[in-house]
């Protein structure tokens, strides 16, 4: 995975996002994190956890809270693993000026299985464009997935029910 295309987009002089200072291992328990963007449009950061760097969606109208509701998820570059904890302003000139504050954050756990019941890597999950997982947050708790449509970016997020 790789952060060349995040490190592109910003000026890391002016703005206070993170810079990936160091190689990050994948976690026993990988982490997600949920982030309210204000920039030109009011929107919300989709970020978990794979092979050391977070993979990022932008959600128009943040995450599903039931399974009646399917939203547009919308692929955006890879983050460093530092940007879970980042909150703040970012400088108007920047890519994705505006402020940015996390609505939630925990770990997940991958739930996608083959068919002889054996979990999936989040890597050729990704790949495959089908994501299933389980959150373990302080307001977002449940099974999801992620549904890779239309062509690389465009994405569905939608709620499971329990099995």
């Amino acid at each position: 995975m790789s952060l060349v295309s995040y490190r592109k987009k910003r000026k890391f002089k002016l703005s206070k996002e993170p810079i990936d200072r160091k190689k990050n291992k994948a976690k026993k328990q990988p982490i997600f994190v949920l982030q309210k963007h204000n920039a030109t449009h009011l929107h919300y950061d989709f970020r978990i956890e794979i092979k050391g760097v977070l993979k990022s969606w932008a959600i128009p109208k943040n995450i599903p809270k039931t399974t009646k509701v399917k939203r547009l998820a919308m692929l955006t570059e890879d983050h460093p693993m530092e940007y879970a904890k980042f909150e703040g302003i970012i400088p108007k000139g920047n890519y994705g000026a505006g402020s940015v504050k996390i609505v939630d954050k925990g770990t997940y756990e991958n739930i996608k299985k083959d068919k002889n019941g054996k979990i999936i890597p989040m890597s050729k999950c990704f790949k495959s464009g089908q994501i299933e997982f389980f959150l373990k947050g302080k307001k977002l708790n449940g099974p999801y997935a992620l549904i890779n449509f239309k062509d690389k970016k465009s994405w569905l997020i939608i709620k499971m029910k329990k099995r």
